[in-house]
């Protein structure tokens, strides 16, 4: 690990594990180290991807949300062996470690390490509360709680190296987001605008609106990532008007030098739809 990111890491636990202590920090530690070890090696010659999934808050809906969509991007993206997932645990369905600010950061240097900065595409999506002009927050009851604000998420992006990268943000307010991360090669999805709450993070939903309209519905049938997320934009839109609340006004951000990956990961896109898992968010119930 380079000096650069050594110094953020220990920022990033000096951050978010104030509260806990080292016994029980161990047991996650340890998980998360052997599924970083774990990680396949790049495939030269190949546009292939890695994803880490961050469930930034112990509401058990981040958590859910995390966990099946982990799954479903190692699929779409054809990253299976190559995807990280920080959530809590329910029962058998189990993460690598906890989503905190000190493990995204660890995952997101260890995939930068392992893979062709310059060919391959780091895939994050992050999903929990977000606060206006402020960030992502995050909350455990071991680990503590706060903001990830928009420079750090940056710094942590920037400190692996890596050039083509799609983001993806689920939160209220995660548009301001937006032009910290956004470079020619990177796509920058966000659930809501700077200024707009998003929906459907009521403890026990198994998704958010974002969530279950882009990543368990649009992202499980063929199409191109561009189309699938402008999919999910009106699946919401009819959903707010519905219920007649406020739009959350979902962005997306194309870099100027992503079209290559973009189709070569497009062109990997499974051809056989799958089918919606858990349920909808409660809020959408009649």
């Amino acid at each position: 690990m380079t000096r650069r990111l050594a110094l953020l890491s220990v920022a990033c636990l000096a951050l978010g594990q104030a509260s806990a202590q080292p016994t029980q920090l161990a047991p996650d530690e340890r998980r998360l180290s052997t599924a970083l070890a774990q990680l396949e090696p790049q495939r030269p010659g190949i546009v292939d991807a890695y994803v880490v999934v961050a469930a930034l808050d112990t509401d058990p809906v981040f958590d859910r949300e995390a966990r099946e969509a982990g799954r479903v991007l190692a699929g779409r993206f054809s990253a299976r062996g190559r995807t990280i997932v920080l959530a809590e645990d329910e029962g058998n369905d189990r993460a690598d470690a906890a989503g905190t600010p000190a493990h995204l950061a660890t995952a997101l240097a260890r995939a930068a390490a392992v893979m062709d900065r310059d060919e391959y595409v780091l895939i994050l999506y992050t999903t929990s509360h977000g606060s206006p002009h402020a960030g992502l927050n995050y909350k455990h009851v071991v680990y503590g709680s706060g903001t990830i604000t928009p420079p750090q998420l940056a710094a942590m992006l920037a400190a692996g190296g890596v050039r083509n990268r799609l983001v993806i943000l689920q939160a209220c307010f995660s548009g301001q987001f937006v032009p910290a991360l956004a470079t020619p090669r990177t796509v920058v999805a966000t659930a809501a605008s700077s200024m707009r709450s998003s929906f459907g993070c009521t403890a026990d939903n198994d998704w958010t609106f974002f969530g279950h309209a882009l990543i368990n519905q649009a992202m499980r049938k063929p199409d191109t990532f561009v189309r699938q997320f402008r999919r999910a934009v009106v699946t919401i839109i009819g959903w707010e008007a519905k219920l007649g609340i406020a739009p959350s006004n979902p962005q997306i951000n194309i870099g100027s030098e992503t079209g290559a990956w973009l189709a070569a990961l497009d062109a990997r896109a499974g051809a056989v739809p799958s089918a919606p898992v858990g349920r909808p968010p409660s809020e959408l119930s009649d």
